[in-house]
């Protein structure tokens, strides 16, 4: 099995990486893990995100939603894949901030997906707090439906998928681990868009960098082989490039 987009040599193990520009079907052969990346305007910048898509049995699990309008990228990426919004059964927020959650309550008026994040994360997107970060202009709240804790596993067409909380950059944030196939899905506990193939998290977003740290640190003992963040996408690294991090810091 290969990963799409990449030199065919590239091995997996039990998913295919998928990066689907509008209009271009995946490798319909090979079901598992695939990423969404679009480009939208947040904070007064413009961010490349990139939420993630994981085939189950039931349908979609999305890891992140993205800001508000959202939407109809998730819908482009979905529909080259085979999917529609109507399929994703799940949705699994890394944290609370807008770029990752803001777009969900439009997301749910076209799906009646359940909502999952770490119970540390679910009073922020309730709304029963105010995000971190941010100027006080939050995005619509959104019901929370299932409260996750470090050690989750959930079912896919890849192989188990296991919840691992990476807190610092959020309270609460998680990760997400395939063992089976040495991925890691890092939401914000890693980035790949600055001027290292692969980082830290943001000091600047980041309002408890020491635990974030220890969270890389953690990370490092995983077997990973390749790397999907919300801020940069596909890294083809893995656990060591992750120690090199942790002990750079220290």
């Amino acid at each position: 099995m290969t990963l799409v987009g990449l030199p065919a040599d590239a091995e997996t193990a039990s998913y295919t990486i998928t990066s689907v520009e509008p209009g271009r079907m995946s490798n319909r052969d090979d079901a598992g893990v695939h990423t969404l990346p679009f480009d939208v305007e947040y904070g007064g910048r413009e961010l490349t995100i990139t939420p993630t898509a994981v085939e189950t049995d039931r349908g979609i699990v999305l890891l992140d939603v993205g800001p508000g309008g959202a939407v109809d990228s998730l819908r482009t990426h979905l529909r080259a894949l085979g999917y529609d919004l109507s399929d994703v059964w799940l949705v699994v927020l890394t944290h609370h901030d807008g770029d990752h959650a803001g777009g969900l309550a439009d997301l749910l008026e076209h799906t009646d997906a359940v909502v999952a994040t770490h119970r540390e994360e679910a009073p922020y997107v309730r709304g029963e707090r105010d995000p971190i970060k941010g100027d006080g202009d939050r995005y619509p709240p959104v019901d929370v439906d299932l409260e996750l804790v470090d050690g989750v596993r959930i079912p896919t067409l890849a192989g188990p998928m296991d919840v691992v909380a990476t807190p610092g950059h959020a309270p609460g944030h998680v990760s997400v681990h395939f063992p089976e196939g040495g991925l890691l899905i890092a939401g914000d506990a890693l980035v790949a868009d600055g001027d290292d193939p692969l980082s830290g998290p943001k000091p600047e977003f980041t309002p408890d960098m020491d635990r974030a740290l220890e969270s890389v640190a953690e990370l490092a003992d995983l077997e990973i082989e390749h790397i999907v963040c919300h801020h940069g996408g596909y890294v083809a690294a893995g656990a060591d490039r992750i120690r090199e991090i942790a002990d750079s810091s220290r």
